[in-house]
Formats: structure tokens, C-alpha cells, sequence
């Protein structure tokens, strides 16, 4: 199946490793022009020069990129217009907020998960918007956490948060369909990641039990017996901003090895 994203512009924020960079990478595959953003600079040239290597002729564009900071955003989206001229295509992600339950957790660190997580796509978002409706076409994907299903007990922020950037996009999806703008939602399960490792010994920490152990309990609750790997996600990111889902917009999306049992 031709996905029809050959030379199109695909922004992916978060995108030097885990889900991000799996994201980029089947973006790469397909053709597409690429602009990374992420908070290192040393992060994403490394992963822009990866894919430069992996698929030869791509055209990627690197940029440092603070999602909690509305400056830093709308530089990358500057820079991206000055390198490519238009953007077709964008992916909200960012690193999730610090685990924690509510007696852990201070105002500061609430003021600062809501300024890395929600507004972080408030802002993503509104900073496209204009180039999509001049363009009359444009599709965006936000990837959030299966917490907005099912509230994970240590990772309150998340919970919370997450579950407004799910609103907010089935909102906007109401909005933005006129100028043809989709807009969906993409829940990852457990992928292996840096984030879940450092998930998986926060508990082996508090279990008193090996990471081995930890996996294999969380091994247990999945019906596919493993975790994802981010190109599985990358794949399912890639068709929903692709012309193959040209009637898809307003969807929340579960990628999570049948995990959740939510029906919903």
C-alpha cells in the first residue's frame, strides 16, 4: 500500500529515541521529509544522522526542541518552514511527567506536568494550525498514554494530563474537519523504551524484586507475552497521518498487545 507520505513534511517532537524516533524512522521509510525536535542537541543530530544513514537521499531537518517552553516551539516550527516551505504532517509527543502519587506530589511538579504535557500539545498544535488551513489539508497525531483508558496508581500526572490531551484533540477534531485537518489520538501500552525501563526499576525498586521479575509480571498481563518494540508504533503513527486514513479523525487509537480490557 502506497501511504502517500513521499515527500511530504512530517514534524516529530520527542523524537531523538523510544516512540518518537520510531515514529521518524517508518516516516523515513515512507519517503517523507523529516523535522526532529528534541531537547538535546547532541540527542537529535545523532538520530538525524542514524536515518540519514539508514535510508540514503531522506532530507532531515534537526532542532533542538523544549515542549514546556512556547519560544522553543515556535522556533522549531519557524525553522521548519524556512528549511521545507510548508508542513504536512505533525506528531505531539513528549516525555512523560515523573511518577508519583498524589501525597508525592508538590505544586511545582503540577505546574510543571501540566506545562510539559498539555499545553505542550495546546501549543504544538495551535503553532501548525495556520499552515494546515491555508493548505487545506494536514493531519496530526498526539501520542499520549494508556492511562487515559486506565489510571496507572504511580503515575498521577500522567493520568491527568494525558486524559486532557485526548479531549482536546476529540474537541478540535470537531473544529478543524472543515479545512480537511484530522487530528487522532495513538495510546502506546507497554513499549521498551528508556521510559519504561526507568519505570520497571522504580518498581523493582519499591517491590524489592529484580527487573527480570518486574517484566515478567508485566509479561503476564499482556496477551502477546512482550513488550512492544517502537517501530510496531511507529508503524500504526504513520498510517494514521497518511492518506490511507484520509476518513479517520477524532479516534482514540490502543496499540498495547491486547493489554487493556477496557472496552471503549
Amino acid at each position: 500500500m502506497d501511504l502517500g507520505l513521499k515527500d511530504k513534511v512530517v514534524m516529530v517532537a520527542a523524537s531523538s529515541k523510544g516512540l518518537g524516533y520510531g515514529i521518524a524512522r517508518q516516516a523515513a521509510l515512507e519517503g517523507a521529509k523529516l523535522s526532529l525536535g528534541s531537547r538535546y542537541e547532541n540527542n537529535i543530530r545523532a538520530a538525524a544522522e542514524k536515518l540519514k544513514n539508514e535510508v540514503p537521499g531522506i532530507h532531515v531537518h534537526a532542532s533542538i526542541l523544549n515542549v514546556a517552553d512556547p519560544v522553543s516551539i515556535e522556533s522549531w516550527v519557524s525553522s521548519t518552514l524556512k528549511e521545507f516551505g510548508t508542513i504536512d504532517k505533525l506528531v505531539v509527543n513528549g516525555g512523560g511527567p515523573p511518577p508519583g502519587t498524589f501525597d508525592e506530589i508538590d505544586d511545582l511538579t503540577w505546574h510543571t506536568g501540566y506545562e510539559n504535557t498539555l499545553m505542550s500539545a495546546v501549543r504544538l498544535i495551535r503553532e501548525v494550525l495556520p499552515v494546515m488551513r491555508r493548505n487545506r489539508t494536514g493531519s496530526i497525531v498526539t501520542v499520549t498514554s494508556s492511562s487515559v483508558k486506565e489510571p496507572i496508581d504511580s503515575l498521577l500526572l500522567s493520568n491527568v494530563f494525558r486524559a486532557g490531551v485526548t479531549s482536546l484533540v476529540k474537541s478540535l477534531s470537531f473544529q478543524v474537519a472543515k479545512d480537511q485537518i484530522r487530528i487522532n489520538n495513538l495510546v502506546p501500552g507497554f513499549f521498551d523504551t528508556d521510559r519504561l525501563q526507568e519505570l520497571d526499576q522504580r518498581n523493582s525498586r519499591e517491590w524489592r524484586i529484580s527487573i527480570e521479575n518486574v517484566r515478567k509480571i508485566n509479561f503476564d498481563k499482556i496477551p502477546m507475552g512482550r513488550y512492544g518494540d517502537p517501530d510496531e508504533f511507529g508503524k500504526a503513527a504513520v498510517y494514521l497521518l497518511s492518506d490511507a486514513a484520509s476518513y479517520v479523525t477524532g479516534e482514540t487509537f490502543i496499540i498495547d498487545g491486547g493489554k487493556m480490557r477496557t472496552v471503549w
